[in-house]
Order: C-alpha cells, then sequence, then structure tokens
C-alpha cells in the first residue's frame, strides 16, 4: 500500500495525485522532530521534578543540613572571636607590659599569610556565599590564633629570662649617697647655664666632689668610652639588653674599656667636671628603645620610700643643671 496523498478535483470529478516538493517535505520534518524536542523536555523535566529518585532525595537532605551546620559554624566563631580578642588584649596590656615588650601591631593580627592559608582547597569548592564566608571567617582565624600562639613563645621566653631582665634594667642610683652633695637637676625645663635661657634637661645631673665614684646601674655591656673636651666631656654609654641603655657624663676618670661587661654596682669611672659642665657633678641618662625616659623611675633597688620621696622632692625643683 503507497503513502501517496490525493485530492478531489470537482471539474474534473476525479482523484489527482498530490505532489509534495522537497522544501515542504523539509518543513514537515522539521516540525515534527521540534515537537518531538519539546515534548522530550517537558517530559524530563517532569522526570526531574515530580519523579526524584531516593538517591537524591537523600543527597538534598544531607545539603539541607550542610547548610544549617554552615550557620551553626558562624555562630561558633563569633564567639570564638570574642575569646580571642580578650586574649589579644590580654596579651599586649598585661603580660606584655609585665614583661616591658611592645604590643604586636593590630595589624600584624589581621596580616593576611598566603603560606600558610590552610583552608585555600575550601573556596574552590563551589561560588556559594555561605560556603565563601565561612572559609574566610575559618581562614582570619587561624592566622590570628598563628600569631598568638608565637606571642605566648616569645612571652614565655621572657618569662623564663625575667631574672636576668631585672639584673640587667638600671635600677640604682649612679652616685652613692654618701658622696652626695645634693641633686642638682632632675628631668624637664631648666635653666641652662651657658646659654642662659630655659632648655629641657633630658636626664638628671648629681653634684658631688671629683674623684667620687660612679657605678653601673644594671648589668650590661660597655658600648662607648668617649674623651671629649664639649658636650658631654668624658662619658660613658652601657648597652643593658632589652632596649635599655644608660649614658654617664662628665667624668674625670674612666674605669673601663669598650666592649668590657660590667654588672651592677661595678665603679665604671669617677666624677668629673668635663665637656659642658659648670661644677662637678654627674650627668646620668635613662634610655628606652631609643627614646631618653625620666631616669627618677629607675631608682627602686637600693632607696628606701622614704629616701626615694626625698630625691623626688629636690629633683622636682627648678633650678640651673649644671651642662
Amino acid at each position: 500500500m503507497t503513502n501517496d496523498n490525493y485530492r478531489f478535483n470537482p471539474e474534473t470529478l476525479s482523484y489527482d495525485k498530490v505532489e509534495i516538493n522537497f522544501k515542504e517535505r523539509m518543513k514537515k520534518i522539521a516540525s515534527f522532530l521540534g515537537s518531538s524536542f519539546l515534548f522530550a523536555l517537558v517530559i524530563s523535566f517532569l522526570t526531574t521534578k515530580l519523579l526524584q529518585s531516593n538517591k537524591e532525595m537523600k543527597l538534598i537532605k544531607v545539603n539541607d543540613k550542610l547548610k544549617h551546620q554552615f550557620v551553626l559554624m558562624n555562630k561558633d566563631m563569633k564567639q570564638m572571636s570574642v575569646i580571642l580578642q580578650d586574649i589579644q588584649y590580654r596579651d599586649n596590656n598585661i603580660y606584655r607590659v609585665v614583661f616591658e615588650a611592645e604590643p604586636i601591631p593590630s595589624k600584624l593580627q589581621q596580616v593576611n599569610f598566603d603560606d600558610i592559608n590552610k583552608f585555600a582547597e575550601l573556596s574552590k569548592v563551589d561560588d556559594d556565599e555561605l560556603v565563601d564566608e565561612t572559609t574566610e571567617k575559618i581562614n582570619t582565624l587561624y592566622k590570628q590564633l598563628y600569631i598568638q600562639s608565637k606571642s605566648y613563645d616569645k612571652v614565655l621566653d621572657m618569662a623564663l629570662n625575667k631574672e636576668k631582665m631585672l639584673t640587667c634594667i638600671p635600677a640604682i642610683q649612679p652616685v652613692a649617697n654618701k658622696d652626695l652633695k645634693r641633686v642638682a637637676s632632675g628631668w624637664g625645663i631648666r635653666f641652662d647655664p651657658i646659654y642662659k635661657i630655659p632648655k629641657f634637661h633630658y636626664g638628671m645631673d648629681f653634684s658631688a666632689p671629683i674623684g667620687a665614684e660612679i657605678f653601673a646601674t644594671g648589668n650590661g655591656k660597655v658600648t662607648k668610652v668617649i674623651n671629649s673636651k664639649v658636650g658631654y666631656g668624658k662619658h660613658i654609654v652601657v648597652d643593658h639588653g632589652y632596649g635599655y641603655e644608660t649614658l654617664y657624663a662628665h667624668m674625670s676618670k674612666f674605669n673601663v674599656k669598650k666592649g668590657q661587661k660590667v654588672h651592677r654596682g661595678d665603679i665604671i669611672g669617677y666624677i668629673g667636671n668635663t665637656g659642658k659642665s659648670t661644677g662637678p657633678h654627674l650627668h646620668y641618662e635613662v634610655h628606652k628603645n631609643n627614646r631618653r625616659v625620666n631616669p627618677q623611675n629607675y631608682y627602686f633597688k637600693d632607696l628606701t620610700p622614704e629616701q626615694y620621696d626625698k630625691m623626688i622632692e629636690y629633683s622636682s625643683n627648678m633650678g640651673q643643671a649644671f651642662d
């Protein structure tokens, strides 16, 4: 049986064979294929959404559970961050203060270390916002904990060396009380005896007879022994470590050499009147981290409370310096 199509012709009262050209055939084929493809898409969509397999159902439940866990993890990390901030505060404001160490800069605590980013692979799993946010928080906490761990290593080292540190910090008067005539001038604005104008006096002057002994105020190493006719005159600088240095000026004679190690109480020289000086005295300075600080805060080893109060009273009086 043929698949030919016929059409009735009323003029000839007969059936004429319908001829279909190539173009029309292609249109019919394309229409059939398009309808079939659209029908297949609809069936596939309905199958995926309405007829999910058991495996797919389990995966959906697991995904929902993971999202919930991510939310709980974020809450835990917020609590961890608060605890870490408290630890950082105590480290900078208690432990490091006790050992006279500089606090950790806040910028360093937030710095990014590419070489210790242990969670970089997580960010490649998916672009989901929740995953990225959690990954970033975990990475930040890890880096902060890493820095804090290194800080406590340093604090532990300082604690183990605290006794040594205490022997090095300047802690006594450089001139014995028996040799003192008076504390001529202390820290602050003083009248300069040479220039006859008020100037800031960065140290403390101890008036005593020429030849009176000058003592190292803490353990350290002599880094400068300078014989000058101007400025500080004959003077010595001792490096105590831990950021501390002391300077002893206007001496008449040295008792140490450059590079020599000294201990607290060692005689390093003798009172003089050299350099820019108007009378026999010792000009004494304490430096902390390359900055001059008030020496009166460093006499806690050999003075009684009454002697310390008296020294503060004398050195606080406005008057003329000797240099």
